[in-house]
């Protein structure tokens, strides 16, 4: 009885809030109240992209027409090809990027002296910071089709100049170099912190059986790294529908020549809206990218929980 009384009392504590549970909770109220405000509110902007939106008519006042803006978007000349851009330049910045700040984190994790590691660290996430608008100018100093850098240094050894600006198939490669520096650095910050978790004795042992720097990579470093590279792999995959309007926009300058291999989803969506007026189809577009990266989370964890259910997001 006595037994039975004690546990009574611990599971009627259990079930009563405590004041740091309170603390934690009132601390969260603002937080909530604005995601509230901000991500679930504006949602019911949604209906948009079912409607022949008008702005003098207004979202309710609109007429609506079903599924006819996607069909519009999916049956127009653009679709492929808009579709092809964001797809290959998402996959090939996310496959380089990911090897190169593995790399850049396994190379600072190899540093000797905390100095060196903190200003090659600071060198590397520094263009992360930089607008994209800037980088546009800096990247434009560079491929100026006259007194651009590089068109100097290729009349330098013999070459001649290039114009950048209308040469498609160059692109995807600049695009994928100007991405890849201004995010490694922040890239590798999750890469380098988890490396600093393993264990320095598998390394010591690792030493003393005479494996080499690569083999302790191979055997130790990316095991070590597999369960984080797969968890921000499936969240990249998420947004592998989106891509960063300022580094398509800014670098590229909007030229129309360029659309061939440049031209994505969100660079289609601001100029359907700037140039057509066309809120219903863009907010179709925008939605199409909501449902793409939500089922692409769903299909890439469900694969990853098949192979290593301990490796999965959920």
């Amino acid at each position: 009885m006595q037994i039975r009384g004690k546990t009574g009392k611990l599971s009627a504590r259990k079930g009563r809030m405590t004041l740091s549970q309170w603390q934690l909770w009132s601390m969260m109220i603002i937080p909530i109240i604005l995601i509230f405000i901000f991500c679930y509110i504006p949602m019911g902007g949604i209906i948009i992209a079912f409607k022949d939106y008008k702005f003098n008519l207004g979202i309710l006042g609109s007429k609506w027409v079903g599924l006819a803006n996607f069909e519009y978007f999916f049956k127009g000349n653009d679709f492929w090809r808009v579709t092809r851009n964001t797809l290959s330049l998402n996959f090939l910045m996310i496959s380089i990027g990911m090897v190169c700040a593995v790399g850049y984190a396994t190379l600072l994790f190899e540093t000797l002296g905390k100095r060196n590691v903190k200003v090659y660290q600071t060198i590397a996430i520094v263009p992360n910071f930089i607008s994209w608008v800037i980088v546009g100018y800096i990247s434009y100093t560079f491929l100026h089709p006259q007194s651009g850098l590089v068109n100097r240094i290729i009349e330098l050894f013999g070459g001649k100049a290039v114009d950048w600006y209308s040469t498609p198939k160059a692109w995807p490669v600049i695009l994928t170099l100007f991405n890849v520096w201004k995010c490694i650095g922040m890239d590798s910050v999750i890469y380098y912190a988890t490396l600093m978790g393993i264990d320095s004795g598998l390394y010591e042992a690792s030493a003393l059986d005479g494996a080499n720097k690569w083999q302790q990579f191979i055997y130790i470093t990316l095991p070590q790294l597999s369960s984080v590279i797969i968890v921000i792999l499936i969240l990249k995959i998420g947004g592998i529908f989106r891509s960063d309007f300022g580094l398509f926009y800014q670098l590229t300058r909007d030229c129309g020549v360029l659309y061939e291999t440049t031209d994505v989803m969100d660079t289609y969506i601001y100029r359907t809206m700037r140039v057509f007026g066309d809120m219903s189809t863009s907010s179709a577009m925008g939605l199409l990218q909501s449902v793409v990266g939500f089922v692409m989370v769903i299909i890439t964890n469900t694969i990853v929980s098949k192979v290593d259910s301990d490796k999965a997001m959920f």
